[in-house]
């Protein structure tokens, strides 16, 4: 579905490189996968495409893939899981999943993921790994690394963010920023857009309650520490298909990736924006 976001000023990833100390990323065309690194653990959040330079890139960074013993999958989109799917070459074959209880039903054939408002079923995805099915507001420990999930449904029916050590919020499909601050997920793949912004005030509502200001770190636009820029626009959603600048500074073709070199993962830390 490439040809119909090009030019649209919609995505604009992170290249790979590192976030902070703690916090990886690795480049995917118009993905980014992370990884969250403590002590001898990482933490994969999301798998990706069924991508061929996904070791590569990893050794820039200096992360073996035998390493990763956890993944936290946001939700299944391929773009999420790719690389442990059971037609992918096997990098993280024994690593555990952990996913929600209702994005799982995609998984096990109960529900089919709808995009193009709803024209296009997508393929059922398959996956093998040993999965930890989580629920709204779930707290548990990896290797003494505390994550909380957060239902955010919405893009997809069981679509789970990850609160790591309260710092560290990876948002997936939930949130897309634009020049202006965030916005709810480009809305022609969405299940259902209005339940996709009332999740989206809701997860304000709840880091807002306990005074949290967390990094903000999305599937496809970078991240930021800007509470206020995250949710600057959350009533609305990224339309691609409307005659508005969304970011100009947007790459033409955001599958072109090379800018996205070895040399400039080990230059220094990725920076965020609306700061």
């Amino acid at each position: 579905m490439s040809w119909m976001y090009l030019g649209k000023e919609i995505f604009k990833p992170l290249n790979t490189g590192w976030i902070d100390e703690n916090v990886a990323c690795v480049r995917e065309w118009v993905a980014n996968i992370f990884f969250y690194h403590k002590g001898d653990t990482t933490i994969m959040v999301d798998a990706g495409y069924n991508y061929d330079r996904l070791a590569e890139k990893m050794s820039w960074l200096g992360i073996d893939p035998k390493s990763i013993h956890h993944i936290l999958i946001t939700h299944q989109d391929t773009d999420h899981v790719g690389a442990v799917e059971a037609d992918s070459p096997g990098l993280f074959r024994n690593a555990n999943l952990y996913i929600g209880e209702i994005e799982n039903r995609y998984l096990i054939g109960e529900t089919r993921r709808k995009v193009i408002y709803h024209l296009y079923k997508l393929p059922q995805v398959t996956i093998y790994n040993e999965k930890q099915l989580l629920h709204d507001g779930e707290v548990f420990d990896i290797d003494g690394v505390r994550i909380e999930c957060f239902l955010v449904p919405g893009h997809t029916w069981g679509h789970m963010v990850y609160l790591i050590e309260d710092k560290y919020l990876f948002t997936g499909d939930t949130l897309w920023f634009g020049a202006d601050g965030g916005y709810s997920f480009i809305s022609s793949l969405a299940e259902d857009n209005k339940l996709a912004v009332q999740s989206l005030a809701e997860l304000e509502r709840k880091l807002r309650a306990r005074g949290l200001h967390p990094y903000f770190i999305t599937g496809h636009t970078g991240w930021t520490d800007n509470f206020a820029f995250a949710f600057a626009h959350k009533d609305k959603h990224c339309s691609p298909f409307k005659k508005r600048v969304h970011d100009p500074s947007a790459p033409y073709d955001a599958y072109d990736e090379s800018d996205d070199t070895e040399e400039n993962a080990k230059s220094g830390f990725l920076k965020g924006v609306g700061r």
